[in-house]
């Protein structure tokens, strides 16, 4: 998408992230004329996804992001019309609260992060710029894609969900936040509802009760260096992928003979009790002098 202004001037990185109040980097901080620019830009977004979507109305645009705490991830092309460069795309995240339905029908109340709106350019669709700008924002929230909601996702939002992040399976939901099964299963700190309560725990938290299979899926992926693959057995687990390895002293553990440990008691050492409880420690027990001691000094 062109403009009759030089983009490169007002995006100085290739994704550039804006909020309320549409300062692009250090080159518009009080730069009126250059916030109008960047205004007009998010303006033409607005009305390009719009159009996209079929939709009535944009949802995007300089007025609403000034008034809502929302961020907008823009990306460039910063090489094209001449070196003035492009507006490739964009994706409008922020928090919402919601009243969710789980996959047995509980109410939960979250305020999760939301896809709002998502845009890459018709004729340089295909080319990879929607799926670097979905990853960026992925990185800069540090988050997993199956923890987040999407507002009305169209279909070839969900099939890009389904192709790169293996999100096939929604829980249906009354309002037009779209979530996926992992949603309910790997959120932390999420408000609990009465099924919810009702749980066991694995090595590594709590799991739904009833379900040690999905426990032992956790365990594994946490344990082991995983590939994002979108094949079945990925797919029903709730964490298919484990992106950082932990670190090797948790992944294996020497063993030691008992009495290294401390377990037995070794030949001529006090007891392993002392050593696991200090406060047990007492002083030596007074010496009783008997009687017949006492006669034998006595001779």
């Amino acid at each position: 998408m062109e403009f009759p202004f030089d983009i490169n001037q007002l995006f100085s990185e290739r994704i550039s992230i804006l909020d309320q109040t549409l300062v692009a980097g250090r080159k518009s901080t009080g730069r009126p004329d250059l916030q109008a620019h960047i205004a007009t830009v998010i303006d033409e977004l607005g009305r390009a996804s719009a159009k996209a979507q079929q939709l009535t109305a944009p949802i995007t645009s300089a007025s609403k992001l000034q008034t809502q705490k929302h961020q907008l991830y823009l990306v460039k092309d910063g090489e094209s019309s001449g070196g003035r460069g492009v507006v490739v795309g964009f994706l409008k995240v922020g928090y919402k609260k919601l009243f969710l339905l789980d996959r047995q029908g509980v109410h939960v109340e979250a305020e999760p992060l939301c896809v709002l709106d998502f845009y890459v350019a018709e004729n340089l669709q295909r080319n990879g710029y929607g799926l670097e700008l979905f990853n960026f924002m992925l990185q800069h929230k540090n988050l997993e894609p199956v923890l987040m909601a999407y507002d009305r996702p169209s279909p070839k939002f969900l099939s890009f969900l389904a192709k790169h992040y293996c999100l096939t399976q929604s829980v249906p939901q009354v309002n037009n936040f779209v979530v996926f099964e992992g949603f309910f299963l790997n959120r932390a700190g999420s408000t609990s509802s009465p099924l919810r309560d009702q749980r066991v725990y694995s090595f590594f938290g709590p799991v739904e009760k009833g379900s040690p299979k999905e426990a032992r899926r956790r365990d594994q992926a946490l344990l082991f260096n995983g590939e994002r693959s979108c094949s079945p057995g990925a797919e029903e687990s709730s964490l298919a992928v484990c992106s950082s390895p932990l670190p090797p002293a948790l992944g294996s553990l020497s063993v030691l003979p008992l009495p290294q440990r401390g377990m037995l008691p070794q030949q001529g050492t006090p007891s392993s009790r002392s050593n696991f409880f200090p406060w047990l420690q007492q002083e030596p027990e007074p010496t009783v002098t008997t009687r017949q001691s006492l006669q034998s000094k006595t001779h």
